[in-house]
């Protein structure tokens, strides 16, 4: 079974191929070899066909051996969540496939190896939010704690805390690069920050978490997948993490 990932939602879009379980070509931007002609931040339209056609290429893959197209629907930038979106539902109903979405939040966590503890997804919401997540992992399983949600970064680790965990607690995800000195110095919390460097794409953990919805067919109709985004209107109150037990 090949998948076809991708991820648009944060600042490098990313694009990546399983077969079986296991990636077979990833690529992303930004990367040398691929000109950003936005003359600023990097413009998702432009770049993730490239992407896509530079994966199977490497693959060595036509669009048409291709089982599923699985796509992060965030929450994430509102643009790159819209752009991942419509260009999936285009090669989907071009090419007859079923297509999936993939929590951007639970993408980023599944990333992590080597790992065992608390792994905490964040990403930059601005006016002082965080869209986070909380997972469990130990080993090759990896447990949700607590759903997708938007809050103040000091509301979120006020969460961790009560979580009570004796083990280590492991942030990735663009907000480290906005909240890092915040994140370092909560108390009471024993906490590591990821290296991502040596880490796969956004897009190959999308592509691996879709394996299980394509092959129980829990597939959605592609009117009914819809960016996820969170943020409220400013008079509503903040989405909460409802942590299970």
């Amino acid at each position: 079974m090949k998948i076809l990932g991708l991820d648009t939602s944060i600042s490098v879009a990313s694009v990546a191929l399983s077969e079986n379980g296991r990636i077979v070509a990833e690529d992303f931007y930004p990367r040398q070899g691929l000109v950003d002609r936005s003359g600023g931040k990097p413009n998702h339209t432009e770049t993730i066909l490239p992407l896509i056609d530079s994966v199977l290429q490497r693959a060595r893959v036509g669009v048409g051996e291709i089982a599923g197209i699985a796509v992060s629907i965030g929450p994430g930038s509102f643009t790159g969540v819209r752009i991942g979106l419509s260009t999936v539902k285009g090669l989907a109903y071009g090419a007859d496939m079923p297509a999936v979405g993939i929590s951007t939040l639970h993408a980023i966590a599944a990333r992590v190896s080597g790992f065992d503890g608390i792994v905490c997804p964040i990403l930059d919401a601005r006016k002082r939010d965080v869209y986070a997540a909380i997972f469990r992992k130990q080993g090759n399983q990896l447990e949700r704690l607590a759903d997708d949600g938007l809050m103040p970064m000091l509301s979120f680790l006020e969460e961790l805390r009560g979580l009570a965990q004796a083990v280590p607690y492991l942030f990735i995800g663009d907000g480290v690069t906005a909240w890092g000195p915040v994140i370092q110095e909560a108390a009471g919390l024993p906490i590591y920050i990821a290296d991502e460097q040596e880490m796969p794409s956004v897009a190959a953990s999308v592509a691996l978490l879709s394996q299980g919805e394509f092959i129980h067919r829990r597939v959605a109709q592609l009117e009914d997948l819809v960016p996820v985004y969170l943020r409220r209107p400013e008079c509503a109150s903040r989405i909460k993490l409802t942590v299970s037990s």
